[in-house]
């Protein structure tokens, strides 16, 4: 059958927090592609982008949301990158895909632009966060059957939002 909602973004978009919400309200389980890969790594993803370097972490990413599209019929969340990948975006084509978007200024305040993200470590988090929204905006909104805008939303206004979308989109027209 495949997951009832697949949650997408940047950084600091809300995708495991509203994912999870998400997951509850639905009544279904939830799932992390980023958990399913410390799981198979035995390692944090800083440790795997600091030593095996970004295209190995990418590969298992890739992995990850084959099998999490396969296997799981709840809510999905995917890492912020994951859309980088071609075959990733295929594998999206047709699913229940949610974009949860956020504006610079939220997303780094939500973030606190840390080091426990490596996309975002460096001499400058902030300029490397915009650029990270700018080149990915596109790719999510290219995927994604609906849009949510997270910034100053709370949570619970989110998660209604992102029903009401996906029953609009599941409802057969007449």
């Amino acid at each position: 059958m495949g997951p009832r909602a697949v949650v997408i973004g940047p950084p600091g978009a809300g995708k495991t927090t509203i994912g999870k919400l998400l997951a509850q309200r639905l009544d279904v389980p939830f799932r992390d592609t980023d958990d399913d890969i410390v799981r198979t790594a035995g390692r944090p993803v800083a440790d795997i982008f600091a030593n095996d370097g970004e295209p190995a972490f990418r590969a298992m990413e890739e992995d990850a949301v084959a099998a999490g599209l396969r296997e799981h019929d709840g809510v999905l969340a995917l890492g912020g990158g994951s859309v980088l990948s071609e075959r990733t975006r295929e594998r999206l084509a047709g699913q229940p895909v949610v974009f949860l978007s956020v504006g610079l200024a939220e997303g780094a305040r939500r973030v606190g632009l840390s080091t426990a993200r490596p996309l975002l470590a460096g001499v400058n988090p902030r300029a490397t966060f915009k650029a990270l929204l700018d080149a990915r905006l596109p790719i999510y909104r290219s995927v994604a059957a609906v849009e949510i805008v997270t910034d100053h939303v709370a949570t619970t206004e989110v998660v209604e939002q992102v029903v009401a979308a996906l029953s609009v989109r599941n409802t057969p027209s007449s």
